[in-house]
């Protein structure tokens, strides 16, 4: 896979969870985690709110915390996506089981204008079929995230950060993304009150 050696790219993150650690919130864990990158070199430039999103499918654990946040880095997007990996497992993230309950997700959901590792591997995951998604996962990064356009759950906290971000292969914003989404949908990812 290339390096991104831009100077000062932007990156769009998204963060999740819906269990505990240690005493901990989900919500809480999430404002953690933002410290924590701050001190692995990311710089905060916009932190959203947090919202509440049903687990899916209904019954199957807890309800989640999403928000979304920019930050800038001189980092690879290999180098960001270990920072993240070491920032969830600090918070106990457990991956057992592929879209299962967690105490913290962090996804890095584009990093400036780049397509990792090609347009080619990007669409052939964007274009995954939908019984092959819960059982697939790359086995390297692939930029902008390939289900970015399909998730409420990511694009409504991330409108709160980036509306006009522009999805560098379909052209959208974050804005007409959520618009083209049904809107039970949207509907369903709630800004918490705490």
């Amino acid at each position: 896979m290339s390096k991104i050696f831009e100077k000062n790219a932007q990156i769009l993150v998204a963060f999740g969870g819906n269990l505990d650690f240690d005493g901990s919130a989900p919500q809480e864990i999430i404002g953690q985690a933002l410290i924590m990158l701050q001190g692995m070199g990311l710089k905060l430039q916009c932190q959203g709110r947090f919202f509440t999103t049903p687990c899916f499918p209904a019954g199957a654990g807890p309800d989640y915390v999403n928000a979304a946040a920019i930050f800038r880095t001189d980092q690879s997007a290999e180098e960001v996506l270990t920072q993240f990996h070491h920032v969830e497992q600090h918070f106990g993230r457990a991956r057992e089981k592929r879209w299962g309950g967690r105490t913290l997700d962090i996804d890095l959901l584009a990093m400036g204008d780049a397509v990792l590792p090609d347009l080619a591997t990007y669409a052939a995951w964007r274009d995954l079929p939908a019984d092959q998604q819960s059982q697939k996962a790359p086995d390297r990064l692939i930029l902008p995230h390939p289900r970015l356009q399909d998730r409420a759950f990511v694009l409504v906290p991330l409108r709160d950060v980036a509306p006009d971000w522009c999805h560098p292969v379909s052209g959208l914003t974050v804005r007409q993304m959520c618009d083209a989404l049904p809107f039970a949908d949207c509907a369903a990812v709630v800004p918490r009150l705490d």
